[in-house]
């Protein structure tokens, strides 16, 4: 239906107005710190994704709503399409990861993370996952293209079953069990102070993942390991990966409304929303975290 790309296309409009006000802010008009420089490259992963996705959807409109209805797009177009998107959705799945794992190591050792941190492990950490990531892609792709998915070769199985347990039996967990201890750190501090609001952007983004992320990747293992004699439900992957969409488009609008006062309009500036999402409460953070290591010294 057109109606429903048209709906898609506006969507990722959305999306990429947001995340390159996200990744302009956090570069050029706000303190730069470890967390700030995770975000920023999650933008840019979320942008590029977008683009793909609207890229495809403008070629499909033409392709079945145009002047020439039917005409055919080189295979070319779609493996370049192909290695993008899922590169960008492992390269956003591993930051995401990495936020919440260092959140959660910043919480339960406090000192160590302060003292033994290098000071660009941010940005070295981001290269090593956007080189992860883009691996993934070209494999998922090159190595486990439609042929040897359809006629389930055993490299394809590997690379398949190698991206369900990175993403399932790797990912979700560490980003599970992180967002559980800030939630509670949350209950813990809740009396004392509002909790920070870098722990709920974290929260809120992790589980946005997974209701979009996960179907995904639970679809194409179901879809490749195939147990039925009736028509695989294809579908199911097409709808997942749109779906994916909706991941990067509503993150910018997380910050956005986590960061904003409550006392405030909507038309409150989006550079003090991100400001207080990921640097005020950060620094008001780390008070707390000496508090907390004197109190040990003083225990011990």
């Amino acid at each position: 239906n057109k109606c429903y790309y048209k709906l898609f296309l506006g969507i990722c409009v959305l999306g990429l107005v947001g995340n390159i006000i996200v990744f302009w802010n956090l570069c050029f008009r706000i303190p730069r710190n470890k967390y700030t420089v995770y975000i920023a490259n999650l933008s840019i992963a979320d942008t590029f994704l977008i683009v793909i996705v609207m890229m495809t959807l403008v070629v499909q409109i033409f392709k079945f709503f145009g002047l020439q209805p039917g005409f055919e797009v080189r295979c070319s177009f779609y493996v370049f399409v192909d290695t993008c998107y899922y590169s960008m959705v492992y390269v956003g799945k591993n930051i995401l990861t990495a936020i919440s794992v260092e959140r959660c190591i910043s919480i339960l050792f406090p000192l160590w993370h302060r003292t033994c941190r290098p000071k660009k492990f941010s940005t070295i950490a981001c290269a090593v996952l956007w080189l992860l990531g883009i691996v993934e892609g070209l494999l998922d792709v090159f190595v486990c293209d439609p042929r040897a998915y359809i006629k389930q070769q055993l490299s394809c199985a590997a690379i398949e079953v190698t991206i369900f347990v990175s993403a399932v039996g790797i990912c979700l967990p560490l980003m599970v069990i992180s967002s559980a201890t800030l939630l509670y750190k949350i209950g813990r501090t809740f009396r004392q102070q509002y909790p920070p609001k870098l722990y709920i952007v974290i929260i809120i983004a992790v589980i946005v993942f997974v209701l979009s992320v996960l179907p995904l990747n639970i679809s194409r293992f179901i879809v490749f390991y195939r147990t039925w004699h009736s028509e695989p439900p294809v579908k199911l992957i097409f709808i997942s990966q749109y779906w994916l969409v909706f991941n990067s488009t509503v993150n910018p609008y997380i910050y956005f409304l986590v960061g904003r006062k409550w006392n405030q309009t909507i038309c409150c500036s989006l550079r003090d929303s991100l400001h207080r999402a990921f640097v005020a409460d950060t620094d008001s953070d780390h008070c707390l975290e000496r508090q907390e290591d004197q109190s040990h010294v003083e225990t011990n």
